[in-house]
């Protein structure tokens, strides 16, 4: 069914931001409240690292399956299941008193957002076609680029003066109202033939690899990087890497469908997505370390970032745009430049106060203006390039690329910041773990200049945009 014949398409993307922001604002909002979580339930700061990343991690671990079950079973229904996932994560958050409701509340919000970012994304590919579609995801966008720009300075202020369980009171509320927005939304399925089977055997090697390699990352330094434990570790995720590989090109019913990839500009989209998310471990390494080194509150910390939430938000259509206009190469190199900017201006810790306080609120701006201008042409990019019946699939690969990227960054970065603090100052920790997301965003750039090809020139005659 086209876009013409339902006549909600507005209350429809509203209804789909409103579930997108319960993972981007509210569940990534934990990144600001580490301090205040740990203070309230008493975990080690160990222990809590591993309950951030588990949401990506999940996210990122299932997000492909969702995206195939989409396609088969319908794109609304799994957007409803995503978004009642949610509630009882939120819920389980809100009623936790240790580590247990957390890590099991965490890793439901990973499950959740498995089913709604591709889902909802199929759901945009089937009710809108060219610049309508493009618009549609640039809301989309605003909910998740945006929801991330605003969900350290939204998590910070709640925090501060509601508590830190009211950030999952109101992902409760969103969840709900999204439900509410999309319930006429008619069903949407992909055409397919024959009996489906699922792929458990490659789901059951993905899971034991991905965990193998966030463990390794998120507990090397506590077990040793020299001990066994840890050398089992990187083995099991190397071998995993590789068996997985091998045994997804035997099969017709893979969980990833590597022949996506011998589209250049889908793998050129989809590498930069995982390396530009991994630069969210910028969040927790800056948040914290204005925290803990510069006696910043949460609030004053989510406060640098409201720069980062203006410029992500208002530039997220004027990549649309520029897209419009040049292809989708040029605003990805842009934003992805711009980016790599501003995150590096916030390993400066050795300005003094005021100073470095001013360089961190520009480097956040910068940091939104280069994210907003790349997400609509790279998510653009990765859905035009993929075929009507595996839409659903080749989203939640995509965003597979955001979830793990998100996971692998923010563990990464934590355990870099965490190891170098061990050892010396954390304004040297700081520097580092910045230092560490700047290397994303260089080889998201390069990812970019590698593989998606130059657009035609597109100019605007007569009303329309045509190709010269």
């Amino acid at each position: 069914m086209e876009a013409t014949n339902y006549k909600g398409t507005n209350k429809m993307i509203a209804g789909i931001v409103f579930g997108v922001i319960t993972f981007w604002l509210f569940a990534q909002a934990m990144v600001n409240i580490v301090p205040a979580v740990q203070e309230d339930l008493g975990v080690e700061l160990g222990v809590l690292n591993i309950a951030i990343s588990l949401t990506s991690l999940f996210s990122g671990m299932f997000i492909v399956v969702a995206g195939g079950l989409a396609d088969r079973i319908g794109r609304k229904k799994i957007t409803y299941l995503g978004l009642i996932l949610s509630i009882i994560g939120s819920l389980l958050l809100v009623l936790a008193q240790g580590s247990t409701f957390l890590i099991i509340g965490r890793v439901l919000q990973g499950l959740s957002a498995a089913c709604i970012m591709p889902a909802t994304i199929a759901l945009m590919k089937a009710y809108f076609e060219g610049a309508e579609r493009q618009r549609a995801l640039s809301y989309w966008s605003i909910g998740s680029w945006g929801g991330s720009g605003i969900t350290s300075f939204a998590g910070g202020a709640i925090a501060t003066y509601m508590g830190w369980k009211w950030i999952f009171v109101f992902s409760i509320v969103f969840a709900l109202l999204a439900m509410w927005l999309i319930k006429e939304v008619p069903e949407s399925k992909a055409r397919t033939t024959g009996k489906f089977k699922f792929d458990f055997g490659g789901l059951g090697i993905f899971i034991i690899t991905m965990l193998a390699i966030n463990i390794f990352i998120t507990q090397g330094a506590e077990l040793g990087w020299t001990s066994v434990a840890t050398i089992a570790l990187a083995a099991v995720s190397i071998v995993g890497v590789i068996v997985f590989v091998k045994y997804e090109a035997k099969r017709n019913n893979a969980l990833i469908d590597f022949k996506l990839f011998k589209n250049k500009p889908y793998t050129g989209a989809t590498i930069s997505n995982f390396l530009l998310n991994a630069v969210a471990g910028t969040l927790i390494v800056a948040n914290t370390y204005v925290q803990v080194g510069r006696g910043f509150t949460a609030f004053q910390s989510g406060l640098l970032s409201i720069g980062y939430l203006v410029a992500v938000l208002g530039m997220i259509r004027v990549g649309e745009k520029i897209m419009q206009r040049t292809g989708a190469k040029k605003p990805m190199i842009w934003g992805s430049s711009i980016t790599l900017v501003g995150v590096a201006l916030m390993g400066l810790t050795f300005l003094p106060g005021f100073t470095y306080t001013v360089i961190v609120f520009v480097g956040f701006i910068l940091f939104g203006l280069g994210l907003g201008m790349y997400a609509t042409p790279s998510t653009d990019t990765a859905v035009s390039a993929a075929p009507d019946e595996k839409v659903g699939e080749a989203s939640g690969i995509y965003k597979m690329a955001s979830s793990l990227g998100n996971a692998f960054g923010i563990a990464i970065s934590a355990t870099v910041y965490g190891t170098v603090a061990a050892m010396s100052s954390v304004h040297i920790a700081a520097t580092v773990g910045i230092i560490t997301n700047v290397i994303f965003a260089a080889v998201s750039l390069l990812s970019i200049i590698i593989l998606v090809p130059n657009a035609n020139r597109k100019v605007r005659r007569a009303g329309k945009l045509v190709t010269e």
